[in-house]
């Protein structure tokens, strides 16, 4: 979905990596050694925590192994890795190291694992937010008639500033000028409850006196002192009763007005400058593999062409000689086929994928030459059918596996049936009874799935099954392993195995609940493959014990029900719904929510509750697995909107608008903020009636806070953020996608080059039937009319980009603040 503004440049920011393991945590020795402790790890953009990984037991070296991805929704300077010890003795968590990283330095770490040491938790060294100032020398002359120099510094605003017990902090400056002899300090207001506080105040520092000055000074005044003065300004939260907290300094040169008298500019707070720093203790090391992306997508309308030519991929013969194929191509041998994920989403949007999906899958069964190898490889067909599946089958995922996958979570049963690996007391046979189970009901929730399987998907399997059969006429089973290959191995077994990263189970398992699903999944694997209907499947189990796990199961019975299941997601015969659509959780998590108000008496407070979000319905509880405390139906939302800080003097604040009071909702941090606002507009975005306007704020002391219109029904103020039709090709931002591939492009221009080279050649010399061993190329003068087309495309591209990015670079701004420097 792009931008209204013809003219904006966004700044689309994400992180995706893995939190691997720690070694040898805590000091070396002494009293606070942590070997009888339970560890976590956290990650926080600043100062806000933004995920969290599960409490690991009771060691020194904890192998976490948590992945995580999520869209960065704000400005950020510093990207950190907390460890925390958990005690039964202490109140709170104890902080055993961090790794932080700050923004610029990101790159250095992309998508490769690095070991870290683990640096002290610091309270002064925890920053963020930013200041904006003003600074000018004015020329003052005395009742005398001599002239001195004065200089005036206004501390306008600030933003951006951390929350303080998750509350907003009370904020003061103190503004101090710097210099060899001198230190003079002033100090604002406070302003109340609020992380971005508007100060507007100014003041003046003497910086020369008159040469005929006879009192008594307590510094020498020299006019060279002004190359060595400087400004501090420091922000602090008001204790009150409490020491007041430390929240970030700057430190700009008074000699940066030599050339002009006014400065005015935004500056990125920084820790204290304390100077050199004794060696730290040995806290440990964390392994982590960390890749920051950060997309500036341009205007929608730049990306015409080069959209339109990744749009007319499928038409094109060969599909080899596609502007897709192409991309594919160059960027195997650096990132694989991961640059094929936003051409998916690309042409998913624009109802392209499935023409384009069938010609690669048919390119791809031109050169398998033995039926039983069907879509079996790691190449651009299969790579492009899984992100398929991933982006359009969640929903399948969640309602077919997660209600069996949560029993396997939460009923704590031993499941191991390898003699080597069982511990001591466990019974064999009973565990075999106990993964039995399990896999039956996996197995079942899977075959009798078929009618929740979505459209495209069907689509997709059908036209692998009429492919497959063509190329392989004389094999009755190749339709059948043909879709098998994927549906089983390379969906529901990956997803059983991983369900984290499916989003159905928000941690990965514990070593025995992984053991179990890498067990349920084997089996899985066998019990949905068309790869043998001979009966040899056992011979695909390497382990004996598995073997005869195997034989538990009636095979002939279960090929029948893969056999009808296979039918069904691919067979020509439309699905007819039956119009009930089952119930199934999209997103629950901890919250605080204001109180409705309906009862004329009783504070408007915020409590914490347990929010619920299902295709159905939105409700909250007192606490998980309780009764519902109000349910909302889906179909009553009539919009969900961020909600203003200054309305509670909360962050991460939104509001659920529906037939009655809005909902006020406060998330744990941006990351969650954004996930909720996302899942219930999704949910909600066909919903009759939804509203075109609505309140940025609240409805307070009669009136509305943002617009001060004293009826409570009156309209909003502020239009609704845009909402499109229920189609999840349509929750796809198209520029931020062809923004990806254009990155991609020209990351590996110079293949695209190299290419080019290859195709004039062919066309020349050898004729269009060789080919490249490096590059897929069927047809070399179509291909590189193509790669000459892309090339200009990409050109233009970059001429926007420079002449786009020359307007937003200048240092100083809200956007680009500038870094501030310490002592």
């Amino acid at each position: 979905m792009a931008e209204d503004d013809d003219t904006k440049i966004r700044i689309l920011q994400s992180l995706r990596g893995k939190i691997c393991e720690a070694k040898h945590l805590g000091p070396n020795s002494g009293p606070n050694r942590l070997r009888d402790l339970c560890t976590f790890c956290t990650i926080s953009l600043d100062q806000e925590e933004v995920y969290r990984t599960k409490v690991f037991e009771k060691s020194v070296s904890p192998f976490y192994s948590e992945d995580f991805y999520f869209e960065i929704p704000r400005p950020f300077q510093c990207l950190s890795f907390y460890v925390y010890a958990k005690s039964m003795f202490q109140i709170r968590d104890l902080p055993v190291g961090k790794v932080a990283i700050r923004k610029e330095d990101l790159y250095k770490y992309c998508g490769k694992e690095n070991w870290f040491q683990l640096q002290p938790v610091d309270p002064h060294s925890e920053v963020q937010g930013k200041v904006h100032l003003e600074m000018k020398l004015n020329e003052l002359i005395t009742e005398n008639g001599s002239v001195c120099q004065q200089l005036v510094v206004q501390i306008i605003a600030c933003q951006g500033l951390p929350l303080i017990s998750g509350q907003n902090c009370d904020p003061y400056a103190t503004v101090t000028l710097v210099g060899p002899t001198r230190s003079d300090q002033k100090k604002t207001k406070v302003k109340k409850k609020t992380s971005d506080p508007q100060f507007d105040e100014t003041f003046h520092f003497e910086v020369t006196r008159s040469s005929s000055y006879k009192g008594r000074s307590q510094f020498h005044v020299e006019e060279e002192d002004i190359e060595k003065l400087e400004i501090k300004v420091e922000l602090w939260n008001n204790g009150n009763l409490a020491q007041d907290v430390f929240l970030g300094e700057t430190r700009v040169s008074v000699k940066i007005l030599r050339n002009d008298h006014v400065h005015r500019a935004w500056y990125l707070l920084q820790p204290k400058g304390n100077g050199t720093k004794s060696k730290p203790d040995d806290l440990g090391s964390l392994r982590l593999k960390v890749t920051y992306t950060e997309d500036n997508v341009l205007p929608s309308a730049c990306y015409t062409a080069l959209r339109n030519l990744m749009l007319k991929s499928p038409d094109v013969k060969p599909i080899s000689a596609s502007a897709a194929h192409v991309l594919g191509d160059i960027c195997r041998e650096g990132v694989g086929y991961d640059a094929l994920l936003p051409v998916v989403r690309l042409l998913l949007h624009h109802n392209r994928l499935l023409p384009f999906l069938t010609a690669v899958a048919a390119l791809e069964l031109e050169n398998t030459q033995e039926a039983n190898t069907i879509f079996r490889g790691n190449s651009l067909a299969t790579r492009c059918i899984d992100d398929m599946m991933k982006i359009v089958g969640r929903s399948y995922l969640t309602v077919t596996l997660k209600p069996v996958l949560n029993e396997i979570f939460e009923s704590i049963k031993t499941c191991e049936i390898d003699p080597v690996k069982l511990k001591e007391g466990d019974n064999v046979e009973v565990n075999k009874e106990n993964l039995q189970g399990y896999v039956q009901k996996v197995f079942t929730s899977i075959t009798q799935s078929s009618s929740s399987c979505p459209p495209l998907m069907c689509d997709v399997f059908r036209s692998l099954r009429q492919l497959a059969s063509k190329r392989f006429p004389a094999d009755p089973h190749v339709q059948y392993s043909a879709v098998s290959s994927f549906i089983f191995l390379r969906f529901f077994a990956v997803a059983v195995l991983s369900p984290h990263t499916f989003q159905l189970r928000s941690h990965h398992p514990d070593p025995e609940i992984s053991r179990t699903l890498t067990l349920i999944s084997k089996t899985i694997q066998s019990l949905g493959s068309w790869g043998s209907l001979s009966k040899n499947k056992l011979s695909s189990f390497k382990e004996t014990f598995m073997c005869d796990f195997f034989k538990l199961f009636q095979e002939d019975e279960c090929i029948e029900k893969v056999k009808k299941f296979l039918d069904e997601i691919s067979s020509n015969v439309s699905k007819e719904s039956s119009g009930v659509e089952d119930s199934f959780v999209l997103k629950e998590g901890e919250i605080h929510k204001r109180a409705q108000g309906k009862k004329r008496i009783g504070k408007k407070n915020f409590k914490k509750r347990w929010l619920r979000v299902t295709n159905q319905e939105l409700s909250y509880h007192k606490q998980k697995g309780k009764e519902a405390l109000c349910v909302i139906p889906v179909k009553h939302i009539l919009g969900i909107e961020k909600l203003e800080e200054s309305a509670f003097n909360r962050k991460n604040m939104f509001q659920v608008i529906h037939s009655e009071k809005p909902l006020y909702v406060q998330a744990s941090n941006c990351v969650e903020t954004n996930s909720w606002i996302e899942v219930l507009s999704q949910v909600s975005r066909c919903n009759p009636g939804r509203l075109s306007t609505f309140h940025l704020s609240a409805y307070v002391g009669g009136s509305w806070l943002c617009c001060k219109e004293p009826n409570e029904s009156a309209p909003g103020c502020k239009p609704c953020t845009a909402t499109v039709l229920a189609n999840i090709q349509l929750d796809i931002d198209c520029d931020r996608e062809t923004e990806r591939i254009f990155s991609f492009f020209s990351t590996y221009r110079s293949r695209l080059q190299k290419m080019e080279d290859v195709c004039a050649g062919m066309s020349v010399y050898l004729g269009q039937q060789e080919e490249c061993s490096a590059f897929t190329i069927q047809d070399p003068k179509e291909t590189f009319r193509t790669i000459k087309e892309l090339g200009e495309v990409l050109d233009e591209l970059q001429s926007h980009h420079d002449s786009k990015g020359a307007l937003t670079d200048e240092p100083g701004t809200i956007e680009n603040p500038i870094v501030g420097k310490t002592a």
